[in-house]
């Protein structure tokens, strides 16, 4: 590395003054795997619990073709092959009575995150954003991660380990820094293991161990789909294991991603009910994975999935509630205030 990326990469790794909010503990901690539905499970002491509203925590937005030829491009091959714009989002979630949203930086724009800042600026009521870690060596993907952060206002950094550099893992040196820096500035690491999480295991670990101030959310269940061999079984069971750091949460999100039935992947419960056994409902939490799921189910029908699973499963109201946002709220402390 160049003497002047090293200073740059020794500059990331020095202490720095911590994001106001990161003055918050990660909350629920002492509760291990104890069910959520047994203690500790209001957000403001007094609250009634039919106040909190729905929430969405893995959605996505880009751009139209007409904006993306104007004024917000789609990266060289990663052009959408179905439209995602925030108007046809907001009316999904008008529909479906989903209040508020965590929108993931899409890879059709990759580390462009102009058209996502615009949205959150245009709805902050509705939108809270996560970025996308650009794991240049030079470190400058964490210098646009602080500024996202401290100035754009972003809540969350995806870690998509296919877009590391080819060879390395989301360990080495800028992984490290990334995480590291995320437990400083309070932001939840969000993980996309698309090829399965048992290719990611040791690694998740080893961060998890290393920075046990940085929480951790597993995409889409870590990709598992309900188990039917002993190598799915392997990779269920490592998912499960990860409970034991009581930084990580699951999105229990695409479930038309880790079904083999159609709507309502009624073969999902077995998964969930596990993962709240091992988890808690207070460190799970739904999502649709918008836009992709509307023409798989239908965005109104996503949410309805899970009330369905629920019922199938016999899962409390109040389990219910903090899968559908409460533990969402939760984590993402001060967000999705103002009409929530």
């Amino acid at each position: 590395m160049a003497a002047s990326s090293a200073a740059l990469m020794s500059y990331l790794f020095a202490p720095k003054p911590l994001f106001p909010s990161t003055g918050r503990k990660l909350l629920l901690r002492s509760y291990g795997r104890r069910r959520a539905s047994t203690i500790g499970m209001e957000l403001e002491p007094g609250k009634p619990i039919s106040q909190f509203k729905a929430v969405d925590s893995h959605v996505h937005v880009w751009a139209s073709r007409e904006e993306a030829s104007e004024r917000y491009p789609y990266f060289p091959g990663h052009e959408p092959s179905l439209p995602g714009d925030s108007e046809i989002l907001l009316k999904c979630m008008g529909e479906a009575n989903v209040d508020g949203a965590l929108i993931v930086q899409p890879i059709n724009h990759m580390f462009d995150h102009d058209l996502v800042t615009r949205t959150l600026k245009k709805h902050p009521s509705k939108f809270i954003g996560c970025c996308l870690a650009n794991p240049a060596e030079d470190g400058s993907g964490i210098l646009q991660f602080e500024h996202l952060v401290l100035k754009e206002g972003y809540r969350g950094v995806r870690f998509n380990p296919n877009i590391w550099p080819s060879g390395q893992k989301i360990t080495n040196d800028i992984g490290k820094a990334f995480f590291s820096r995320a437990g400083e500035l309070g932001v939840p690491v969000g993980l996309m293991c698309a090829k399965g999480i048992s290719f990611h295991l040791s690694e998740i670990e080893e961060l998890c161990s290393k920075f046990p101030s940085t929480s951790v959310i597993l995409d889409h269940m870590g990709f598992c789909k309900p188990p039917i061999n002993d190598e799915e079984r392997k990779a269920f069971s490592g998912l499960l294991r990860l409970s034991k750091f009581p930084q990580v949460y699951l999105k229990f999100s695409a479930l038309f991603r880790l079904s083999r039935n159609s709507f309502p992947y009624d073969d999902t419960g077995e998964l969930l009910s596990q993962a709240i056994s091992s988890y808690g409902s207070n460190r799970i939490m739904w999502g649709s994975d918008f836009p992709f799921v509307v023409p798989e189910c239908g965005y109104k029908e996503a949410k309805e999935a899970v009330s369905l699973i629920a019922s199938q499963i016999a899962l409390s109201s109040l389990d219910l509630e903090w899968i559908m946002g409460r533990t969402a709220a939760n984590l993402f402390q001060h967000s999705w205030t103002k009409k929530i």
